[in-house]
């Protein structure tokens, strides 16, 4: 098997299933500046044309990518990085109304920087208007010269992989000298690859950072991503195939070659091209050979014409070039897995052999690791992971809704055709994570600890209340019930109108190292694009983050039940400035204020450590919620306060007061609220 391509310095994996030990989560940093209000204002309730994903030809989008590989050192330049850092694309995002944003990642004094990747959007006139960096951290002074000889990375590599239960564990390569900058500070490092198997027959592509220093290991990741046709799960479809001769194969000459082999069984190799003299493929079920076949070369059809009818993708890269699909790989191998390295999809054929992972949904699944990789490129560890894995199963649901097919309708359950439990239950549910029994429903500062399968629970759930709002409903003839961690309803805007924002956050927000309050940030930019920042949309996207215990809702209520007073007037937070203000007009109480006011905060900011916040009463009494702190290296500030005010009057002009106070970064209070319970 062939190893991820050297120009990826994060890439992401995983399967659909956690098959593997807990992976050690890496410093999440992520940074993700909301982008200026457009030129031309949304009207409310309808998408603003401009900020969609322009519909690129493949010449297109080659030709936006050369001209800003061309322009590397003025980018360089214009961000202020120093001598020994130098810009790579790997990415160009245009919007319809000329806007673009560029991905790059960095090196510095030729090496790859891990977690030093950063996104520009550009107005049309060439404007830098926002950046979103992987690391706020300054890539100085960092010594290129290894203690640690490579050979003491690459025995604690195979160390790492053995201690999981790898079969084979192999390094094809040397360790590769890096610079680890996803922990916050700038590290030499050696990046070890470990191949061979893990233990349950999924191919191994084990990531180990170690500190060239030290010695210490850093970080790892597996960056294996688990996960008229006679179909087992969506009845008899049409397939697109090609015919030479008087032969048949399951070539799909109208999505960019897209190919299906047969493994036969092996674990290795692109396996046998499916072809036979009649151009009918499979019976329906699961243990003929072909069956599996037209369910691939389905799932992969509809997932691409998901991606160009609704995003203006063309293929997983944008480049028209389209992935291959293998079936039957391995003995009994209930699972399935996206692999960059060979841009490929990879299908078992489950317990007995009989119920291949070829669902659709699955399908979907998987080849959007690959959109992932090739877009944020989000870290497979931590919350980043979580999300990762999120980002599959959101897309898995659209592709699923978008096909509507008969046998398989849209729905927010995955994997349920595939009967994994053996019970008929699905694999995970979107409307309340938690049933599974280990997904979790709500953000914690414990979230990042768990597998990504599990830690994805949350952001499932909040796309679920994006699209269809909380409490009981019915669609498509499954029932869910969405409940969420404040007890306060969510109102949905739509699947459709979700799954924009969730790609353009992806696609123009999202960097390596995004964590959840950078993923609330990320998605609320997008909704401001598209939609306009005092759009009920917008509003929703709040609603829905805080229903998962993500920042403040849309009016400031910060959880519970009470009297609710609220400001969503914006002020900006300058750099290193004076500090400013946001005042709320509490009325109608009675005598002093409780011992647990609850005060809801949302600050959008590049560094939260350099900020100072307090309450101030109208009296004048100033109460403390946060301090400034070099450790606290996040982003935003999305968090409820408790304060005892007791001591002071309740009615008069409250005040929220934020101070930057060390250069580099400014920021904007976007709302704030109290609480009288």
């Amino acid at each position: 098997m062939r190893r991820t391509s050297p120009r990826r310095a994060a890439a992401t994996g995983g399967a659909l299933l956690a098959v593997s030990a807990l992976l050690t989560a890496a410093v999440q940093t992520g940074v993700a500046s909301a982008a200026p209000a457009p030129a031309a204002q949304p009207v409310a309730g309808k998408v603003h044309p401009g900020a969609l994903p322009a519909q690129l030809t493949p010449a297109q989008r080659a030709q936006l990518l050369r001209e800003a590989s061309a322009k590397t050192a003025q980018a360089a330049d214009g961000l202020g990085l120093g001598a020994k850092e130098k810009l790579v694309v790997r990415d160009v995002v245009k919007d319809r109304d000329g806007t673009l944003h560029t991905r790059y990642e960095r090196t510095y004094d030729g090496l790859p920087v891990l977690g030093g990747d950063l996104v520009v959007a550009t107005s049309p006139a060439g404007k830098t208007e926002a950046v979103s960096r992987a690391s706020r951290a300054r890539l100085t002074g960092v010594n290129t010269k290894a203690e640690v000889k490579p050979a003491t990375a690459q025995k604690q590599a195979l160390s790492a992989a053995a201690s999981k239960g790898a079969e084979k564990a192999v390094t094809d390569q040397a360790p590769r000298k890096v610079v680890w900058l996803a922990g916050g500070t700038p590290t030499l490092a050696y990046e070890t690859v470990v191949g061979g198997l893990q233990e349950d027959g999924t191919p191994n592509e084990l990531h180990v950072v170690t500190d060239a220093a030290t010695g210490k290991k850093l970080w790892e990741y597996q960056a294996i991503e688990n996960g008229t046709g006679n179909t087992q799960y969506s009845g008899t479809v049409t397939l697109t195939t090609t015919k030479s001769g008087s032969t048949y194969n399951l070539t799909d000459a109208s999505r960019g070659n897209h190919k299906t082999y047969n493994l036969a069984n092996k674990t290795s190799g692109t396996g046998t091209l499916f072809s036979g003299p009649d151009d009918v493929w499979g019976n329906g079920v699961g243990t003929n050979v072909e069956t599996a076949a037209a369910d691939a070369a389905y799932g992969a059809q509809e997932t691409w014409d998901f991606y160009k009818n609704t995003f203006g993708r063309s293929g997983i890269r944008g480049d028209g070039v389209a992935a291959y699909s293998r079936v039957h790989y391995g003995n009994n191998y209930v699972n399935a897995f996206w692999d960059d390295s060979c841009f490929c999809m990879t299908y078992g054929d489950g317990a007995g052999n009989a119920a291949p992972l070829t669902a659709l949904d699955v399908a979907g699944h998987e080849m959007s690791h690959g959109v992932t990789s090739e877009t944020a490129g989000l870290n497979y560890s931590g919350e980043s992971g979580g999300l990762n894995e999120a980002t599959s199963d959101i897309f898995g649901t659209g592709v699923e809704f978008y096909s509507n097919t008969a046998t398989d309708p849209g729905d927010y359950l995955i994997g349920e055709k595939i009967n994994i439990n053996g019970d008929g239950t699905p694999l995970r549910y979107q409307d309340k994570p938690s049933k599974d029994g280990a997904s979790k429903d709500y953000w914690s500062s414990s979230l990042g600890g768990l597998d990504v399968h599990y830690s994805s629970g949350p952001a499932n759930h909040f796309f679920y209340l994006l699209s269809e709002g909380s409490g009981a409903k019915v669609v498509n003839g499954v029932s869910y019930n969405s409940p969420t961690s404040d007890g306060l309803p969510v109102t949905g805007i739509g699947r459709d109108k979700a799954l924009q924002i969730w790609y353009k956050a992806l696609t123009t927000q999202f960097t390596s190292t995004t964590n959840y309050a950078s993923a609330r940030t990320g998605t609320l930019a997008a909704a401001s694009s598209l939609y306009g920042a005092t759009s009920a949309e917008y509003k929703a996207v709040q609603d829905a983050w805080a229903g998962i215990n993500v920042g403040a809702r849309s009016g400031g209520g910060g959880g519970g039940t009470g009297t609710v007073f609220s400001s969503t007037t914006k002020v900006a937070v300058p750099d290193a400035g004076a500090a400013v203000t946001s005042s709320i007009a509490v009325t109608g109480r009675t005598g002093n204020a409780p011992s647990n006011l609850k005060v809801a905060v949302d600050i959008s900011h590049t560094y939260r450590g350099d900020l100072v916040v307090d309450l101030v009463a109208p009296s004048g009494t100033s109460y403390r919620l946060k301090n400034s702190s070099s450790s606290d290296s996040a982003d935003n500030v999305t968090d409820t306060y408790t304060v005892n005010a007791s001591a002071v009057a309740a009615n008069g002009t409250w005040k929220l007061k934020v101070q930057d106070v060390y250069s580099g970064d400014k920021g904007t209070i976007n709302g704030w609220s109290l609480t009288f319970p």
